[in-house]
């Protein structure tokens, strides 16, 4: 028999796995091991030559296939090598050293989570394979990195579909990443799936009760579905997680929704009405101002006509500050239509009540602007100086319009307008 050349100090291809002979005859015992010395001394002619003598003999010696998929892994003809080691395993199905082998084709190939299936598989086989741990590691990582790449590069092109299937199998692989629940969630949210997505945040938050993305993802959620208690919830805990990314204005603005909603239906009509009544004046004056009338000089005035009426609390509130005073008869009119000059005395009140603790806003509405349509003498004009001047209600091409009816829109302008001259605004 042929001496064979001794195996290298440093082997050629170390991480090759020696396809060991078991109740084989000793000739091809002996070929199968001079086959992988040569193999190892990166004779790779020769160790063909070994392994296919072997398999002339045997033709379904497994370590000699084996063997012969090793050099061609070598060659890098990595299909031949995977046809090898898949022959090897139809007779040996647990064998370790083709299985290993079939991995390292397989990466090759950039197949790496075939790859890895057959790393594992070698290494129930052969639980003394210890180094194919951290190769299953890096793989099972860079497996997720992909998946994750594949899932945000298709959510960015629009093809939601591939990127909730990509999401899920990322997911599957590693169940723990609150991170890639809520991105799930916000591609859920795309596809029109707001119960999806929601169920995708509570686990984010679960996994990650910090992650304020998905508390914040939360709280739109219930706000479109009317929730406000849990909306404003969501968006405080998300303020907490993160104070610099405005979420507590979404806590406030939340918080006055469900305000609203709790209010009379004729309130929450008003943002649409064509035309707006006094009655509806005072309730917006009372509800978005409370503050104002809260801190003002209160005397109890009784009107005959509010009984029963919608508004009739804040009516109370605004006659008894002089806001909006009653008639000479104690009628209060909740149903007449607003014109405008009977906005701009409202508003007039409202800001000389504010200008006493503001010295700039008293000097502010201390001018005596020129109105088209009015002059200083009108009766109404101190009134419509003020709110003119406050920039409150504005001239409308250098007039006032006295006589023009009220917007449910303009009534709500006029109060946000005088909302925002709020020191504490």
């Amino acid at each position: 028999m042929k001496s064979a050349p001794p195996l290298p100090s440093a082997p050629k291809y170390p991480d090759f796995v020696y396809p060991a002979a078991v109740s084989t005859a000793a000739t091809q015992a002996a070929a199968v091991d001079l086959g992988w010395r040569y193999l190892q001394n990166d004779d790779l002619r020769s160790a063909e030559r070994e392994f296919a003598a072997a398999l002339r003999a045997v033709p379904d010696l497994v370590p000699a296939r084996t063997g012969e998929g090793y050099v061609a892994l070598a060659r890098q003809d990595n299909a031949r090598a995977l046809d090898q080691f898949e022959l090897a395993l139809r007779g040996a199905p647990a064998y370790a050293p083709a299985l290993v082998g079939k991995g390292q084709a397989l990466l090759a190939m950039n197949r790496d989570g075939d790859a890895r299936a057959a790393f594992e598989a070698a290494l129930e086989a052969d639980p003394t394979l210890t180094n194919l741990s951290s190769r299953i590691d890096v793989l099972e990582f860079r497996e997720i990195q992909n998946l994750i790449a594949a899932a945000r590069q298709a959510g960015s092109a629009g093809r939601l579909e591939e990127a909730r299937a990509a999401y899920q199998r990322a997911i599957a692989a590693t169940p723990d990443s609150a991170v890639l629940y809520r991105e799930l969630g916000m591609v859920d949210r795309r596809l029109g799936d707001p119960a999806g997505a929601l169920e995708q945040f509570n686990r984010a938050v679960a996994l990650d009760p910090a992650d304020a993305i998905a508390l914040a993802q939360t709280g739109e959620i219930l706000e479109e579905r009317g929730d406000f208690a849990g909306a404003e919830t969501a968006y405080r805990n998300a303020h907490t997680a993160d104070p610099f990314a405005g979420y507590d204005r979404k806590a406030e603005a939340v918080a006055a929704k469900g305000r609203d909603a709790r209010l009379p239906e004729e309130f929450r009509a008003l943002a649409s009405a064509e035309r707006v009544t006094r009655g509806d004046l005072a309730a917006l004056i009372g509800i978005r101002l409370e503050d104002v009338l809260r801190s003002a000089p209160s005397t109890p005035v009784v009107t005959t006509d509010t009984g029963g009426h919608w508004a009739a609390p804040w009516i109370a509130q605004v006659v008894a500050t002089g806001v909006m005073p009653p008639f000479d008869n104690h009628t209060f009119q909740p149903g007449a239509a607003l014109r405008r000059v009977d906005l701009a005395e409202a508003v007039g009140a409202l800001l000389k009540l504010m200008a006493r603790t503001n010295p700039a806003l008293q000097a502010r509405i201390s001018a005596r602007p020129a109105v088209a349509d009015m002059s200083p003498s009108h009766l109404n004009y101190p009134a419509v100086a003020v709110a003119v001047s406050a920039g409150v209600l504005p001239l409308l091409d250098g007039r006032f319009d006295t006589e023009r009816p009220v917007s449910g829109a303009d009534a709500l302008a006029a109060i946000d307008r005088l909302r925002a001259l709020q020191p504490s605004r």
